[in-house]
């Protein structure tokens, strides 16, 4: 394959991604800083990718830059997200909606901190799957167990992190503002 045909394939497959995730050109250029006109032509292949225009558009999207360039499998539904180190923790993405819903496995290691609350917009939703996690939220200070959740809006001050018993694995749902994770279940039929 020349370098001509990898970077005609660009084009569509900015499009095909795009359209995956439901994000219009607009939302997209508002994340990016890349004028909706120049997002267009390079879909429609009228303008040469370059690095400078690609970068911000696999971390909108939260790929790897070769997933915008080299063809992704075909037909695999697996999730290959890359995990990333942040604050001691591995998070391992599960989404990939820029300025939505995001999900991550997270693995907390055993380690004792003092808590440092924060706040930011949004809101979280934490399900603890193995181990246990302590919850700092407001004035309230909490240890969740395995099959234990919690919800919060981020502008309450919080902080989450190992009890210094064990390491701990979570899921961490996180959305923009006033965005809130519902549960219903419905009584079985007799």
């Amino acid at each position: 394959m020349t370098t001509d045909d990898v970077l005609a394939g660009v084009g569509p497959r900015l499009r095909r991604l795009r359209k995956e995730r439901e994000v219009t050109l607009a939302a997209l250029s508002e994340t990016t800083g890349i004028s909706v006109s120049t997002l267009s032509r390079l879909e429609a292949g009228l303008r040469k990718p370059s690095l400078e225009l690609l970068l911000p558009i696999a971390q909108a999207h939260q790929v790897p830059l070769d997933e915008l360039v080299g063809a992704p499998p075909a037909g695999d539904p697996r999730v290959r997200a890359k995990p990333m180190e942040r604050y001691g923790r591995t998070f391992l993405p599960l989404t990939r909606q820029p300025g939505g819903l995001q999900a991550f496995k997270v693995l907390e290691p055993q380690r004792k901190l003092d808590p440092e609350p924060r706040t930011h917009e949004g809101y979280e939703w934490l399900y603890v799957l193995s181990g246990k996690l302590r919850l700092v939220l407001g004035e309230h200070d909490v240890v969740l167990a395995a099959g234990e959740a919690a919800e919060f809006d981020t502008r309450v001050p919080h902080w989450f992190g190992s009890t210094g018993e064990g390491p701990a694995e979570f899921l961490s749902l996180f959305g923009p503002q006033g965005e809130r994770m519902h549960v219903r279940a419905r009584p079985k039929r007799a």
